[in-house]
Formats: structure tokens, sequence, C-alpha cells
């Protein structure tokens, strides 16, 4: 778990790892460099429970999630992990569910559903293991385009997968969503299954709030993910026509970043079908235009 500045959120998310069925874990606390109170806000968990550990990142590590991620994942101890935020709640049966589902799939990671919550917090009411689907590389458009939505809290992983593969500092949003995919493409496989066991709290200044809000370290950031994410599907002769056309409507909303123009120079398209792309750029906010007003006229009708 990485924090930063959340003293006001992260007792509740220490007491729902607390409060976990399962009994063997550590929950490793990386500070980013925080300024308020956390650190005397989370000692009665450091005083009264051995499993929590606390630790400042290191200077080798860059600041931000991933670098934070990076130390934990290099301090950690178990053959599994998850990576926690430290302004949400887990549902008390997340790691007996994940772990169980994990184990008798025989699979590199358990993912599981979450739900958004604002101020009321939601009901945890027990569940049963639900299994959905087998999750592999031939997966790889969904989870690209997020139909399948790998969140950085929402998967129990093998450790081992992580052997070579962890997160890029560089990246300061999206950067679950790159290193994932990173980790399907290198054939990684898993199980999905139906169970909510995780909930994120809704507020602006998470990572996801600020990049709807515009944040521009989160916006470029997601720019410099996109292009990470296309240079390995590209290497890997994963970059079918429909995910070209997906990065490339996507641009569309990040022209002060140039990203049209980037992709198209990580793809290095024959000059014919870079053409085509082109067009395919120039008149695609004229398409959705009219879309959206055909549908404006349809609602009043």
């Amino acid at each position: 778990m990485a924090t930063y500045n959340r003293a006001h959120f992260i007792v509740e998310t220490l007491l729902s790892i607390q409060n976990q069925v399962f009994k063997d874990w550590e929950c490793i606390i990386i500070d980013d460099g925080g300024t308020d109170n956390t650190t005397e806000i989370i000692k009665p968990f450091l005083k009264s429970d051995a499993r929590f550990r606390y630790f400042n990142r290191e200077s080798t590590y860059k600041k931000g999630l991933p670098g934070c991620r990076n130390y934990g994942l290099d301090l950690s101890k178990g053959e599994y992990v998850i990576f926690f935020d430290d302004d949400d709640i887990i549902h008390p049966q997340n790691l007996s569910i994940s772990f169980s589902s994990i184990e008798s799939s025989k699979a590199d990671f358990c993912h599981y559903g979450k739900s958004p919550f604002i101020d009321t917090h939601p009901e945890l009411n027990n569940q049963v293991v639900s299994l959905n689907k087998p999750i592999t590389i031939n997966d790889i458009q969904d989870i690209v385009t997020q139909k399948i939505g790998f969140a950085s809290c929402t998967i129990l992983w093998k450790k081992s997968c992580f052997s070579g593969n962890k997160f890029n500092e560089e990246l300061h949003y999206a950067e679950e969503w790159e290193c994932y995919i990173r980790l399907i493409t290198n054939g990684f496989s898993g199980i999905m299954i139906d169970n909510i066991l995780y909930y994120n709290r809704k507020h602006p200044n998470s990572n996801t709030g600020e990049y709807f809000n515009n944040n521009p370290l989160r916006k470029e950031s997601y720019t410099k993910a996109i292009l990470l994410v296309i240079q390995n599907l590209k290497q890997r002769q994963l970059l079918s026509y429909y995910l070209k056309r997906y990065f490339i409507s996507k641009s569309i909303g990040f022209k002060e970043y140039n990203l049209f123009m980037k992709i198209l120079k990580v793809l290095d398209l024959p000059i014919y079908e870079r053409l085509q792309w082109q067009v395919f750029s120039k008149v695609l906010p004229y398409r959705l235009m009219i879309y959206r007003n055909k549908r404006l006229i349809e609602k009043k009708i």
C-alpha cells in the first residue's frame, strides 16, 4: 500500500485489511513523503499487529505510486501480492476468496470485481465464490480496451509474475494498466470471478479524480502509457486493426500532447496505411458530432 497524506482515510482501509477472514498476510505500507500525521495515525496498528509494516520510500525508487509499489514488492515475503490503495475498503473475504480461487484453478492471478462509493459505506455481505471464466492472452483486446477492467487493486497475483516486470516509475497514471497488459502479453493467465471484493472511494483528490479533472501530470502520463502499450503489442504482433482504431480514436482527446502523430511514429506504417489513418483521424470528430446530435434528436422525439 502506497500512501501520501491520507491520514483522514487510511484507518478505515487498514481496519478492513485487519478484519480479513484469511489471517496469514503482511501489509507493507510505503509512505511517499507525505507531510500530514499519517505516521501518528497508524502507530496503533504497528504496535498491536506485527503484520503491518511501515516504511518511507527510499530514494532509489522514484516518487509516485509505481516507485512505492516496486519498493513494496522488493520488501514483501509472501508468494502472492495485492496492491491496495490508502483510501479504499476491502471485503473481509477478499483474501480468502481470491486465494482459494487462484489455488483451485492453478492460475497466475485471480481477478475480482469492485464497486465505487462516496460517503455511504458499502454493505459487506457474506459471499460465496462465483467462478466466471479464465483470462488469457486471447483476452488482450478486452483488457486493453478495459472491457475487462484490470484495476490496480482488483487482482491477487502470484508474486513471481513480477520477476522482471515491475511498474514503470516514469508513469503517474495508468501505470497498472500498462504493467498488467505487459504481464498478460508475457503469457501469464488467470481466473476472473464475479464477486465484488473491493470498494473504491470516489473523491476529487484521488489519481483518477485528478485525471478526470484534467490534471496535466495524469493526462500526460496516460499518453505515455498508451505509447508503451502500443509498442509492446506491436513487438508481440498483437496489434489488431481494432486496437489501432481504438488508440487512434483515443488520441483525439489528447491533441495538446500530439498523441496521434506519436502513435503513427510508433506504428511505423506503410505510407498508404498511414494516410488512411490520417483521414480517419480528421473525419472522426465530425462523425462523433453527427452521432451525438442524432442521439439528442432521438431523445427529444
